[in-house]
């Protein structure tokens, strides 16, 4: 995506930004709990203020917040009506389609105080999205629809940037930004989280995205790139059963061609990360997910002739290394105990005692 400059329209001296996360959509509520693990940054250092050059934050998270009832939903409000500027819009869960049905409703929060009806998440997005920010989609059900929008689901689930339409720029102009995973990895939304409040507060430069929405440089490369694993594909030595240290591709791992940097990253300080700990990458972070990687414990589908050509050209290689690892992995010759020296080394003697020279 193109590279744009620091927002230009920015309001003069943010002091203060809300984060208000809707956790309304369809989901587990597993993106806000897996955040919580968060530590570059941790959602504390962001709201405590221990970050430098951050304007005072403060979160409307449901799961999180210690308000209730109207004390906590006021804040919605606020935003719908312009009230609370300026705020970045956090969506966590996928977004049904309420225009389907004749009755009822998929998903809502909050009471409207007009009607006494309930507030679905479609109304609270169309309220809310114009007066944000920026907007951030928190997992893979509010990026691309996950698991509610597989096929045959009777909610037309669909990620944000499929509601909102993919060309949707926020009030500053910034794009959707997706941090896709299933959960979420916790580093990834909070790093996330905290460009956006810099840019927000003029620090940092246009969010630089891929065609996905995802941040290019925590999105950038492949699972398969990062991963423990990774060489004992190059030699073509897979694993057949769940327990093994090599690579997971024959029995499921999408690693290859899955945009996601848990492997190099891992899961909390740096540890874990699904085939590090021996689980196979199913592709939880691309917009695909869940329809096109399934059944995921069987050989991907297209990996077939990649693996079949890296194993004769791995098994190749791995017979030329164990020849070499028999070679390197003795000692030199010259080490030995005895009269004679037999490392190569001619030394000079200068009269050695017996009246003899060597030159």
């Amino acid at each position: 995506m193109e590279q744009q400059p620091i927002l230009a329209d920015r309001p003069p001296d943010v002091k203060e930004v809300h984060v208000v996360w809707m956790t309304s959509g369809l989901s587990c509520d597993g993106d806000t709990i897996s955040t919580t693990a968060a530590t570059l940054p941790s959602i504390e250092d962001v709201v405590m203020g221990t970050i430098p050059g951050l304007p005072k934050v403060h979160l409307h998270n449901p799961v999180l917040a210690y308000e209730v009832g109207g004390d906590f939903i006021k804040y919605w409000h606020l935003a719908a009506e312009g009230k609370l500027d300026p705020f970045v819009l956090v969506l966590e869960g996928s977004v049904p389609n309420e225009r389907i049905k004749q009755e009822g409703y998929w998903a809502a929060m909050g009471t409207d105080p007009h009607s006494g009806q309930p507030i679905t998440t479609n109304e609270w997005i169309e309220r809310l999205a114009p007066k944000a920010v920026a907007v951030v989609c928190a997992g893979t059900c509010a990026t691309y629809g996950g698991i509610h929008a597989m096929e045959g689901n009777p909610t037309g689930a669909m990620g944000l940037a499929d509601y909102l339409g993919w060309q949707w720029r926020s009030k500053a102009g910034i794009p959707i930004v997706n941090v896709p995973g299933c959960p979420v990895q916790p580093d990834n939304m909070m790093e996330t989280l905290l460009y956006l409040l810099y840019q927000v507060a003029g620090l940092a430069p246009m969010i630089p995205l891929d065609e996905q929405l995802r941040p290019t440089w925590l999105f950038g490369k492949t699972v398969h790139e990062g991963c423990d694993r990774a060489g004992y594909y190059e030699q073509g030595d897979f694993a057949y059963e769940y327990g093994s240290p090599k690579c997971l591709v024959k029995i499921g791992c999408w690693g290859p061609v899955v945009n996601c940097n848990v492997t190099k990253r891992g899961w909390m300080d740096g540890v874990g990360g699904c085939p590090n700990v021996g689980g196979i990458c199913i592709a939880c972070t691309m917009p695909g997910f869940p329809d096109k990687f399934m059944p995921f414990m069987d050989e991907p589908s297209g990996s077939t002739m990649s693996t079949a050509i890296a194993g004769v050209y791995g098994g190749l290689i791995r017979s030329l290394r164990a020849i070499t690892n028999h070679t390197v992995n003795q000692e030199p010759k010259w080490r030995h105990p005895g009269p004679e020296l037999s490392s190569g080394y001619e030394p000079e003697f200068y009269g050695n005692g017996n009246g003899k020279h060597h030159n």
